[in-house]
Formats: C-alpha cells, sequence, structure tokens
C-alpha cells in the first residue's frame, strides 16, 4: 500500500491536553465526516481532534477514499448478504493484510500528532466509522502502548487470526451499533464485545433503536459520555 496522510481537518481548542483521532469509512472522506460530526469535535476543552483523510483514492467513487480496498479481499461484496455470521467473519478474516497496511501508515500518522501536542498515548482516543472503526480497533489492539480508548461506530472485530498469535494491547472500548444496520450487521457487536473482552479489555456497548448504517447523534452522545469520563478518571488518579 502507498501514500501517507498529508491530508486532515482539525479542530484545535484551548491547550492540547487530549488528541481524539477520527477515521471516516470506506466511500468517504474527512470533509464528508467533519460535517457529521463537527459540533461533537468542538465540544472537548483543551482538546485536539484530528480527522485524517486516508491516502487511497476509493476503487468506486473518485471523489472519496479508502483505508484500504475492500474488493481486493471481497469482489462481489459477498459479506453483505452471507446468511451466518460466521461465514461474514470469514470475509473479514481475508483482510487482515489490508489492516495491517493500513495500520503501518496510520501509526506513523498517530506519532506525528502525538509529537505535536507533546502527548503520550494515554492521551490518545481513537474513534472511527464502518472501515474506519475496524481500523480503530486493530489499531488500538495492536500498538505497543495503551490508548486512552477506542469507539466504534458500525464496526467490528477484524483479524482475530492475527491477535491469536500476537498478544493484543487492552484498551477500553465503546462499541455503538444500528439494530437495523443493512451493511454492517448488527450481531457483529456482541461478537466484538466478546472477543475484547477475552482479551481483558473493558468494553462497553450502545445500541441505537433502528438505527442504520450511519453516525447517530445519540451514539455521538454516548462517545462523547465515554470519552468524558475517562478523562475525569486520569485527572484523579
Amino acid at each position: 500500500m502507498k501514500g501517507e496522510i498529508t491530508e486532515e481537518i482539525a479542530h484545535v481548542k484551548g491547550l492540547p491536553q487530549k488528541l481524539i483521532i477520527f477515521l471516516h469509512g470506506y466511500i468517504d472522506n474527512c470533509e464528508c465526516l467533519n460535517h457529521r460530526i463537527e459540533a461533537f469535535a468542538d465540544s472537548f476543552d483543551n482538546t485536539a481532534f484530528h480527522i485524517p483523510e486516508a491516502p487511497l483514492l476509493c476503487e468506486i467513487h473518485e471523489k472519496k477514499r479508502q483505508w484500504f480496498s475492500m474488493h481486493r479481499f471481497d469482489p462481489d461484496d459477498e459479506r453483505k448478504t452471507v446468511p451466518s455470521l460466521e461465514e461474514c467473519l470469514a470475509f473479514y478474516e481475508k483482510m487482515t493484510p489490508g489492516f495491517e497496511e493500513s495500520y503501518n501508515i496510520l501509526r506513523r500518522y498517530i506519532d506525528n500528532c502525538l509529537n505535536l501536542y507533546e502527548l503520550d498515548y494515554k492521551d490518545l482516543f481513537i474513534c472511527g466509522f464502518s472501515q474506519g472503526a475496524m481500523l480503530a480497533i486493530y489499531t488500538a489492539l495492536r500498538l505497543e502502548e495503551k490508548v486512552g480508548g477506542c469507539i466504534s461506530f458500525s464496526g467490528l472485530l477484524t483479524a482475530s487470526g492475527f491477535f491469536t498469535k500476537h498478544h493484543p494491547n487492552t484498551p477500553d472500548f465503546l462499541l455503538v451499533h444500528g439494530t437495523a444496520d443493512n451493511l454492517v450487521r448488527y450481531s457483529v457487536m456482541d461478537y466484538t464485545k466478546e472477543k475484547l473482552k477475552s482479551y481483558g479489555c473493558k468494553v462497553k456497548t450502545y445500541s441505537v433503536a433502528d438505527g442504520q448504517h450511519r453516525i447517530t447523534e445519540d451514539g455521538l452522545n454516548a462517545a462523547k459520555k465515554f470519552i468524558m469520563q475517562h478523562i475525569k478518571g486520569t485527572a484523579r488518579r
């Protein structure tokens, strides 16, 4: 996978004591995501909030981006229609090389951002939507140091086979998922929760009633509560 992250939208308020990085999804970009979450991004004081743009042009929409090619591993989008959860997860397991390639690019971006604000990994929260959520989970587990927390919107744990062989990190997670998601099935949330708990992670979940494949206001409120609770918990130590 070629390229580096060179485009982003950043919201910086006060003197940053925390860094929040929010990853957009497949067939998306940082500008579109920013429109959906701008109020959320601006709601944190003394925080740097970064929305990086994936370096790859989307394979099915020339004006959008992707973290890696989904069609490389699932050319017919069968993961969306196979009847069982096990069959669905098998497609995501095949994508481990794509997540590892994307992780290596994202890790360098994370290090640059932390160095810019003179912050540590414990000061970092990684969020993501859809493909970006899957990469956020993968990255939070893959990093050598534990981050402050990870929030997944309509995502799931991928590459479980990889983490069976490579001991994962154990940050806290919040999983947000719509019960009527038509692209990433809702049942992956319980699967992801149990897998993360088996690694030793603390996991909270929030179900969006009748929610489809999108970021909702109540989901963002749950995310803000999760982040603020962790910030306050860190401050008391």
